[in-house]
């Protein structure tokens, strides 16, 4: 069984930086990948980061590259989401997720994603 909890979230102003976590429960051993989405009022849900457990590879999307970095602490089975410089257009929730089986490639699409957490608000203040 697969348990996602985020945290980390809030308010912040354009420019600064916020670290969220993901703290995950399960056979994470034989997880395949974790990403981080969001999801912005009326807009639909993007990916943002995503690291692949089998090769330790990260992917980050072009709209965030060179400001936000993903990373994970195998002992804490957590993963990160670093995210300096923000803007006020990185306002959304952002949410974690796990792919649990082999994909055909070390990058995961988004609806390929099998479990999705709750979620944290993070708002970029201009």
């Amino acid at each position: 069984q697969v348990h996602l909890v985020e945290s980390g979230g809030g308010l912040v102003q354009a420019g600064g930086s916020l670290r969220l976590a993901c703290a995950a429960s399960g056979r994470t051993d034989s997880w395949y990948s974790m990403a981080w989405g969001r999801q912005a009022p009326g807009k639909e849900r993007e990916l943002v980061a995503q690291i692949s457990f089998t090769t330790g590879n990260t992917y980050v999307e072009d709209s965030v590259k060179g400001r936000f970095t993903i990373s994970r602490d195998n002992a804490k089975n957590t993963v990160y989401l670093q995210m300096n410089s923000l803007k006020p257009e990185d306002t959304a929730v952002y949410s974690c997720a796990v792919r649990l089986s082999e994909y055909y490639s070390d990058y995961v699409s988004l609806w390929k994603y099998d479990s999705w957490g709750q979620g944290t608000q993070v708002t970029v203040s201009s």
